[in-house]
């Protein structure tokens, strides 16, 4: 009889399918969001927030993708398949980073700019800067402020040969954040 996997090692075993993979960055999946969860603790952000920026991209993880650059609604099933082992604290951030970078690029001047080839690539895909009308949507939403702090590490997880810590290193907080099964 085999055992079930714990949702740490099922969570780990899909970084070890599919996590080397590439999607149009100059790292892989799990470089990028081992290097945005550096980014969120070396920002001082909340456990949950932590492992929202690592696990933000696990929807690349879960379905093929749509080109070279990943599944466009990545956002969405990852917060999906997230919400069977976290509350909100973690999924709702995950949820939104997409819509977060919408919003930014439509708020924030320059920040447009700042995204690399690839973010600006899947930012057409995903809907373009959000139109005035979309704005007041998403800052009612009650994780927007978590989604905007994930986004701008989503920016900044992207740097080649960086020395992070492994996905091991965030098995305290992902395990003390599960929800009870």
């Amino acid at each position: 009889m085999s055992r079930i996997p714990t949702p740490y090692e099922a969570l780990a075993a899909l970084f070890a399918r599919h996590g080397r993979e590439a999607y149009g960055e100059a790292v892989t999946q799990e470089e990028h969001g081992l290097q945005c969860a550096a980014c969120a603790r070396a920002d001082g952000a909340p456990a949950a927030l932590v492992v929202a920026a690592l696990l933000h991209d696990v929807g690349h993880l879960l379905e093929l993708n749509d080109d070279a650059f990943g599944l466009h609604r990545h956002d969405s099933v990852g917060a999906g398949y997230l919400t069977r082992y976290f509350g909100p604290e973690v999924t709702e951030p995950v949820r939104l980073h997409v819509a977060a970078k919408r919003y930014l690029c439509a708020t924030e001047p320059g920040y447009l700019g700042r995204l690399s080839a690839a973010s600006t690539y899947t930012l057409g895909k995903q809907g373009g800067p959000m139109r005035p009308e979309e704005l007041p949507a998403f800052e009612a939403e009650p994780y927007a402020a978590q989604a905007l702090r994930l986004r701008r590490w989503d920016e900044s997880g992207k740097r080649e040969g960086l020395e992070i810590a492994p996905l091991s290193a965030y098995r305290a907080e992902i395990e003390a954040l599960l929800r009870p099964q």
